[in-house]
């Protein structure tokens, strides 16, 4: 636009907006950067040609636009303003420092395939999203996707068909079209008004092709010469250009690009997971893989994988489901094979999809099954991945990596690091922010497109909080639960707009339905239902228990996800939460005998500590009561079981002294004088014959202590949750008795934790995030720079050495009791390791960042804490898949 226009649109635009350069032209619009005088900010402000806005008209054009002013979504720029000025209709969006996918296409003509295949899977989740509001983009190209740091967004998203719906017929009559000739649809070219979702997908799937092969399927030198393609043609197998690319990119691109629209996948998120899954394929080439595809399902059968039968039973479920309402179907599925190393899991929204941790080469990753698919597909840049949620799109999954959180595409592509703070209990919402529990263990939230995170809510100052997690936003958006630990696990909700909070119910991980009712689990393997009142934030009736066997682990999480379609999926097993724990003494094969049969208590997991006497004639546990968590002691075999802490304060993790007279223990009960107490240590006669003692106090957390050999130097754990704010990492460290000074023994900048010394007193094994994941180091002590050595290799947690020193055991990344075989004689080296028995699969617990277990006297036997109900207990885990639960939630519910 001439001189003499910029300043008439600055005028009409005075005090909002002051234009500073021409940054390109459209079909559409000129583009110009300017200052948004309001907000202090650069934006990109859009001016509609005025030959368009004559056709289009104000009131109508602003009237469609309102409808993709609330479109919110990653990878979707989103609309700041629009109006009318001075005849000029304008729309305003962010101004994105970067380029746009056309750029980049010029420069390096063919893009890498994963990149190219990211990229298209996050348009695709974009689309899918405006989709699902009624909104058809119209104008997909390159031109239209910008970059900024590598993560696309789609721009303009709705203003065509602002145009389009406001111009109607006229549009047409005036020779104007919404749209770009190369990636037109055949309804776009034939000038069809009824334009759909399938017509972005052809667009996106002509993008990819374009991004992949160096340019559009349907080349041509005129508008007409394309089109004419577009409408009769056929495109090259882009595989057939290319040979890297995958034969099922080139199949979805095939079906993305049919003529008719009924013919191309019914979503963009179909597309997406097309590209995602390797063994799709379209057409003629589809009928040729049906032989290899039964040769697949008869060798998942033989290898009963787990995951596989997951999607097997929804693949077979779906193919069952009858006209509306469809029936409530159980699935009940084969115990897991030794891969799985975590009952986390999520299902997406649609059902179709569950996203899993497994070990592949000693390496925790994440898969992915999706339905109708026998092999799984390994999401990269995973490894160490957990706390796994699908996002709203079906395109994309959030996880923690070394408490990172983190956002992968479901197909491969660039993986986005949002926060660095991160340690569970995430949730992706439909505001488009994840809402996450921190290293301090308070609720943050940070948008899926990266920037600063936001602290939400914080523990009570007033101390009657314990961790926050699971933040569940209700459907009105005006109130959220969450789950708050410490104590009995309750859940709470927060008014969104005040802040206030209230206590709805004990329980924990809470979901609503989209109904608004609650969905909740309890610590006894209960998945529970209840009406809840929004405005009340209190139930609107008893919860109802709909499920019974959930699987918990020792962190109080129930292993349950909830899609939106209405489906349930869940783990069964033993709980390793709760009341029904028994200290069990099991061999080196894995059997398992009750230390005494008519014992049961409640540990209070991941916690559960358990150390034998010197003389193994008794056993200190941790017992939570009324009162908390404090330290008991049984005699041995089936003697008394005696209290020996009785303070309010968490007492945890006890020593016993090298004489058998003392408990060493961990507690929150610190000086009188001290407002906010710290982790300190104490000490007090296992009889109880003398009052407890403070023995070490600091201004920060003491996690562990352990007193050497010769009774005169200490190894501390520092660190951990309560300085996240400096890192949140744990180090080891030394200090003699009688002293105040700390050195370091192993404080390198990872996670250190876990100290175990040798029963000779010269070596010192612990773990350390060295590699990435924990693994287990032995250094030489009190000299721990003289040598440092790698025990295991797969990823390892609590190190306990046999009573010979000869050995060492500790907990595979693949959840096995391991013992390695070490040689001091010729230097150190490892001599052998060997996998003893799964603790999982006998209910034993063995995951907290301390060894709450112990060797028995023979080096053959171990002390662990098993759960279950009673000595014939079963511990069978089955994944679970109900379909249309939702039904059942609604019909069991009292009105």
């Amino acid at each position: 636009m001439s001189t003499d226009t910029v300043q008439r649109i600055n005028e009409a635009l005075e005090g909002r907006y002051r234009i500073e350069s021409e940054l390109g032209e459209g079909g559409m619009a000129v583009v110009y950067l300017a200052d948004d005088l309001r907000h202090e900010r650069k934006v990109a402000l859009k001016v509609l040609k005025p030959e368009l806005a004559a056709v289009v008209g104000g009131d109508r054009f602003l009237t469609e636009i309102k409808t993709t002013a609330n479109l919110q979504h990653p990878h979707i720029l989103p609309l700041f303003d629009s109006g009318e000025a001075d005849s000029f209709l304008f729309y305003v969006m962010p101004y994105i420092e970067g380029e746009t996918l056309r750029d980049k296409i010029d420069r390096e003509k063919q893009l890498p395939v994963d990149e190219a295949l990211g990229i298209a899977t996050a348009v695709a989740s974009a689309l899918h999203t405006a989709h699902e509001a009624g909104i058809v983009h119209r104008d997909i190209k390159p031109g239209n996707i910008l970059l900024s740091r590598g993560e696309p967004l789609v721009a303009d998203f709705g203003i065509a068909l602002a145009v389009g719906a406001a111009g109607g017929n006229r549009l047409t009559e005036t020779g104007l079209s919404v749209g770009t000739p190369y990636y037109m649809s055949p309804e776009q070219a034939t000038g069809d008004q009824v334009v759909g979702a399938a017509s972005d997908t052809f667009a996106l799937a002509c993008v990819l092709y374009e991004m992949l092969v160096g340019e559009p399927p349907y080349p041509g030198t005129t508008a007409q010469a394309v089109l004419g393609k577009i409408i009769q043609g056929a495109p090259v197998s882009a595989t057939g250009i290319r040979k890297s690319i995958p034969l099922n990119v080139d199949a979805a691109i095939r079906k993305a690009l049919e003529k008719i629209p009924a013919d191309r996948f019914s979503t963009a998120q179909d597309f997406a997971r097309a590209l995602a899954d390797p063994s799709f394929r379209h057409g003629a080439d589809e009928r040729d893989a049906i032989g290899a595809s039964g040769t697949r399902w008869r060798n998942a059968a033989i290898a009963a994988s787990l995951v596989a039968l997951v999607v097997a039973g929804i693949s077979s479920a779906s193919m069952l489901r009858s006209d509306p309402p469809a029936p409530v179907e159980r699935f009940s599925l084969l115990p897991v094979d030794g891969q799985l190393t975590s009952y986390e899991f999520d299902i997406s929204d649609d059902g179709t999809s569950i996203v899993y941790t497994v070990v592949d080469g000693g390496v925790p990753h994440l898969q992915i099954r999706r339905l109708g698919s026998i092999d799984p597909v390994q999401i990269p840049s995973t490894d160490q991945g957990t706390n796994p949620i699908i996002g709203p799109s079906g395109t994309e999954v959030s996880f923690i990596q070394n408490g990172q959180l983190k956002v992968a595409p479901l197909a491969g592509g660039v993986v986005r690091t949002l926060t660095d703070s991160a340690f569970c209990c995430n949730r992706w919402h439909d505001d488009g922010y994840l809402y996450y529990s921190d290293n301090d263990r308070n609720i943050r939230r940070v948008s899926a497109t990266g920037g600063e995170s936001e602290l939400i809510l914080a523990q009570a100052a007033d101390g009657t909080d314990g961790p926050l997690g699971d933040f569940e936003i209700h459907p009105d958006g005006d109130v959220a639960l969450l789950t708050v630990w410490g104590g009995p696990a309750r859940i709470d909700a927060v008014d969104l707009e005040s802040g206030e909070r209230t206590t709805v119910s004990a329980g924990v991980k809470p979901y609503f339905t989209d109904e608004g009712h609650l969905v909740f689990g309890a610590l006894t393997g209960q998945l529970l239902a209840a009406r809840f009142d929004a405005k009340a934030m209190a139930l609107a009736g008893p919860a109802v228990p709909l499920v019974e066997g959930v699987r918990v682990d020792g962190d109080n999480w129930p292993f349950y996800s909830m899609a939106r379609n209405g489906d349930l999926a869940y783990w069964t097993g033993a709980s390793t939460s709760g009341s029904d724990g028994r200290v069990v003494r099991v061999s080196r094969s894995g059997q398992t005998t009750p230390i005494d049969p008519d014992w049961f208590y409640n540990p209070n997991p991941p916690e559960s500590s358990v150390a034998l006497s010197p003389d193994g004639r008794r056993l200190a546990v941790k017992v939570n009561g009324p009162e908390g968590d404090d330290i008991w002691v049984k005699e041995l075999p089936d003697g008394p079981l005696s209290r020996v802490t009785f303070d309010p304060a968490e007492d945890w993790r006890p020593r016993w002294s090298a004489d058998g007279e003392w408990l060493y223990f961990i507690s929150y009960r610190g000086p009188e004088d001290e407002d906010t107490p710290d982790l300190d240590l104490f000490r007090r006669r296992w009889d109880g014959t003398s009052p407890p003692e403070l023995v070490l106090d600091f201004d920060g957390h003491i996690a562990e202590a352990i007193l050497d050999r010769e009774g005169t130097g200490w190894i501390l754990r520092q660190g951990g949750s309560s300085n996240a704010s400096a890192g949140g990492l744990r180090d080891l460290v030394g200090m003699a008795v009688g002293d105040t000074l700390t050195y370091p023994l192993a404080a390198e900048p990872y996670d250190e934790k876990a100290a175990a010394l040798s029963p000779d007193g010269r070596w010192l094994a612990y773990e350390s995030t060295e590699t990435g994941r924990d693994e287990i180091y032995i250094r030489p002590y009190p000299n721990v720079n003289d040598g440092k050595w790698q025990v295991s290799t797969q990823g390892a947690i609590n190190p306990r050495w046999a009573r010979s020193g000869n050995e060492i055991f500790y907990i595979s990344q693949g959840r096995d009791m391991t013992v390695a075989t070490l040689d001091f004689d010729n230097g150190f080296q490892v001599v052998d390791r060997q996998a003893l028995f799964n603790v999982n699969e006998r209910g034993l617990d063995a995951r907290a960042n301390y060894a709450g277990w112990d060797v028995d006297l023979d080096d053959q036997h171990f002390l662990m804490v098993q759960f279950g109900a009673g000595a014939d207990a079963q511990f069978v885990n089955e994944f679970i898949l109900v379909q249309n639960w939702l039904r059942e939630v609604e019909e069991r519910l009292p009105r």
